[in-house]
């Protein structure tokens, strides 16, 4: 526990020290992975999967606000859907113009939800999403984490029904068309995973404002559990086969992560929690304070000894007739000396 608070503070120094650097280097990484990601998912336009272009791109997103990293993602799809088929690029415009309106006019901030969400299915722990937020954001992280559900499911549609989507038959267009709504609006799993995270953020972030000890713990176990819950027994209510194993190892790691971040970002010591009480004219008051942990990071002195130095002082004293202490007399100083 020391070691990691001695990191985190370490960390905070340097990221004070050289904020204006990293910040712009985070950015550029996540751009970079998140067209890269694109373009080998939903790569139908063979110019736009040069990787130098997605380079470019997350060269010019590095040094512009998160969000617009979102748009430019966004067109990138609509590109690549336009290759695919007229019918899968209205269908994704709709849907991106419906999330964006609602996005920009609930949750602006949490712009970086909806590409890290998708980011965090593949990674298999989509399940940190709404523990995380839970934990250091509000209730309204959950209209971006929905919509960033809704983009994985949909790109993981168009992934493995390429050849279904892009047939140009005039009698298949219908097909094409029903089978993008199903799984774009009526997809059942989706739609549970929505109101699973949902559900996990709303109780994490309730659980975590109580003034109850080790409120944040409480509220990260809650929440996995409430999750798990909703999507096992949501999946059985809905006739959806559930990957068990996914959901139980994922929510694990999400939960361990999710400790990791209440470490480095919240973490107080109730063992010296302090109960205060005073009053004015109207009210009377009752207040709990739980002092966090803190450690200052040691600080290393390095002593820097010159050798030039020395050896100019010895030879200031050879000059003035002093021989240095510890050197015998030689020549007609030790003469003198001796008469």
């Amino acid at each position: 526990m020391k070691t990691l608070l001695e990191y985190r503070e370490k960390m905070k120094l340097f990221l004070g020290k050289y904020d204006i650097y990293i910040f712009p280097v985070l950015k550029f990484a996540l751009a970079l992975i998140v067209f890269l990601v694109i373009n080998a998912n939903v790569g139908f336009m063979s110019r736009l999967t040069n990787p130098g272009i997605a380079l470019v791109l997350a060269l010019i997103c590095s040094f512009l606000p998160l969000n617009i990293t979102v748009v430019f993602g966004a067109i990138l799809i609509l590109i690549h859907m336009y290759a695919l088929s007229l019918e899968a690029f209205a269908i994704t415009f709709v849907l991106f113009a419906l999330m964006f309106l609602l996005f920009f006019r609930t949750a602006p901030r949490y712009g970086y939800l909806l590409i890290v969400t998708p980011l965090a299915f593949c990674l298999g722990i989509p399940y940190l999403i709404p523990l995380a937020m839970g934990l250091a954001a509000t209730p309204v992280a959950a209209v971006p984490a929905a919509c960033g559900t809704i983009i994985y499911y949909l790109l993981h549609y168009v992934h493995l029904n390429t050849t279904i989507l892009g047939n140009t038959d005039a009698s298949s267009m219908t097909e094409r068309i029903t089978s993008l709504l199903d799984n774009a609006v009526n997809n059942k799993e989706m739609l549970l995973t929505v109101a699973a995270f949902t559900l996990t953020l709303i109780i994490v972030y309730v659980i975590r404002r109580m003034s109850v000890d080790y409120a944040w713990t409480i509220a990260i176990v809650a929440g996995t559990v409430a999750d798990i819950v909703v999507l096992l027994f949501g999946s059985l209510a809905l006739d959806i086969s559930a990957r068990i194993a996914a959901v139980l190892v994922g929510s694990l790691i999400s939960a361990a992560l999710a400790l990791l971040l209440q470490i480095t970002v919240f973490n107080l010591d109730y063992s010296r929690t302090e109960y205060v009480q005073f009053e004015d004219d109207e009210y009377y008051y009752y207040v709990k304070a739980v002092p966090k942990i803190t450690i200052a990071v040691p600080e290393k002195t390095v002593k820097k000894i010159n050798p030039q130095r020395k050896t100019a002082a010895v030879r200031k004293k050879e000059k003035q007739g002093k021989r240095p202490a510890g050197r015998p007399a030689s020549g007609k100083s030790a003469d003198r000396q001796a008469r």
